[in-house]
């Protein structure tokens, strides 16, 4: 392992604590995280000849640049499209991540979640948990495990007043939103990716992983059943959070329809286009903000909460950047080739694949499980593991859940994380042992069933 290499280890090692230990510290996550990040594509830039092999780099480029030395080439290569690559397909990710937070907070605005909450009476713990949990389960496979988190924890700030309660409502909705993207090809980007690259089929992963998700939710409710049986939560005043009074019901209800319409709009998009999902997200803000601009205008009202550049203003803009930050820190490691090299090497140390694979969901929760999934899919030979295969469907399961033990191990998470300002250690004493518990019982059913 060359010296560069390891410099690049230990600032992500260090990154990683000072982003988890950021209360600590008092140094905000998103800091660490664009540090560690520019540091790491630094060392990967400048020690290019050390970690790239210019043999390897296409024939047109050598010759569209034989004038100039190999450590040249190979900076050249790097800077124009390795780290573009990747910014690319982080960007993505980004501009579907604010386009639904713009939605979500632009629906708030309107008052359109008291349609749900008015609905949603339970004054008891065990019962709102159940019912936040299985909402965000199935909710998870229609939109995907990102989406639903961010409308979740908007719900839950209008039905739950107490901040403590609010986290452990938080903590099991990126539980319930992670096991419910992982039965869905639409739920999750690991899941996308190994449908999308013909591993795993629609009908069949619904059939395989649908009872092993519904457990990874279960275990922890029926735990929680039993320990907070009794327990009762403080609601929020009915007089809070409320929209304007001067909107009509009809309006709140047109933009909530369409809001959330939007949403479940994004993966009908993708499916009939084959355009990335931030592309149907942009698609249905725009629809909805043309609609908010006619009913404005017909309104002639001049309330600045309701317009959507107001909501653009709202939404957690530091919860962006940490997502740049971290993943850009990930693309990395993933450039030197570190991630398929532990892959490989668990495939060298264990040999078992149902063992390796219930490792990787646990190692998703640490590194991001959509580089983890790459090199899977680049390690194992398609020929050898054909489409519908036990191993890609325990993939499919094991990345989607396992990422729950951790508040950064999942994108739900992070965005949880980002939305209600969860401490990475409190995370870790009161819901990474549900998460767990989770997790390895719908990995067990799974193998039982398999």
């Amino acid at each position: 392992m060359t010296l560069p290499l390891l410099a690049m280890i230990a600032i992500f090692v260090i990154g990683y604590t000072a982003i988890v230990t950021e209360h600590s510290i008092h140094i905000d996550k998103t800091a660490s995280a664009l540090f560690t990040a520019v540091l790491c594509w630094t060392v990967y830039i400048v020690f290019s000849q050390d970690l790239v092999d210019v043999a390897n780099l296409p024939a047109w480029f050598l010759d569209e640049h034989s004038g100039k030395n190999s450590l040249e080439l190979a900076r050249i290569w790097i800077s124009e499209h390795r780290l573009l690559e990747f910014l690319g397909e982080i960007s993505s990710i980004l501009f579907f991540l604010m386009g639904a937070m713009t939605i979500v907070e632009f629906v708030d605005a309107y008052g359109g979640f008291s349609i749900i909450t008015d609905r949603i009476n339970a004054s008891k713990t065990v019962t709102l948990l159940w019912i936040i949990g299985i909402i965000a389960f199935f909710l998870s496979a229609a939109l995907d495990n990102l989406t639903t988190t961010i409308v979740m924890i908007s719900l839950i700030r209008k039905l739950v007043r107490d901040r403590e309660d609010r986290l452990f409502f938080a903590g099991i909705i990126v539980i319930a939103a992670n096991a419910g993207g992982a039965w869905s090809p639409i739920g999750d980007v690991t899941t996308t990716m190994l449908w999308i690259g013909n591993r795993v089929s629609t009908l069949h992963l619904v059939e395989t992983i649908l009872v092993p998700s519904l457990v990874c939710i279960l275990v922890p409710l029926l735990y929680l059943s039993y320990s907070l049986r009794g327990q009762t939560i403080k609601q929020v005043q009915d007089d809070a959070d409320v929209a304007p009074s001067d909107i009509k019901r009809s309006h709140r209800n047109i933009i909530f329809g369409m809001g959330i319409g939007g949403l479940l709009f994004v993966p009908i998009f993708k499916t009939l286009t084959h355009l990335p999902p931030f592309m149907g997200m942009l698609l249905s803000l725009s629809v909805l903000w043309v609609t908010s601009e006619i009913l404005h205008r017909v309104r002639g009202d001049s309330v600045t909460e309701l317009h959507i550049t107001q909501a653009l203003k709202r939404i957690d803009t530091s919860s962006v950047l940490f997502f740049l930050g971290i993943l850009l820190a990930v693309g990395a490691l993933e450039s030197v080739g570190l991630l398929a090299q532990l892959a490989m090497g668990l495939d060298q140390a264990i040999g078992n694949i149902d063992l390796i694979v219930f490792l990787i969901g646990l190692f998703s929760a640490v590194i991001d499980n959509v580089p983890l999934v790459a090199a899977s899919m680049g390690m194992y030979d398609p020929a050898q593991y054909p489409i519908d295969d036990h191993l890609w469907e325990f993939l499919a399961f094991a990345a989607g859940t396992g990422g729950s033990c951790l508040i950064i191990g999942s994108a739900a998470g992070v965005a949880a994380m980002g939305m209600e300002k969860i401490n990475f250690f409190w995370y870790l004493k009161k819901i990474s042992p549900l998460a767990l518990l989770g997790y390895v019982g719908g990995a067990g059913v799974y193998l039982l069933l398999s």
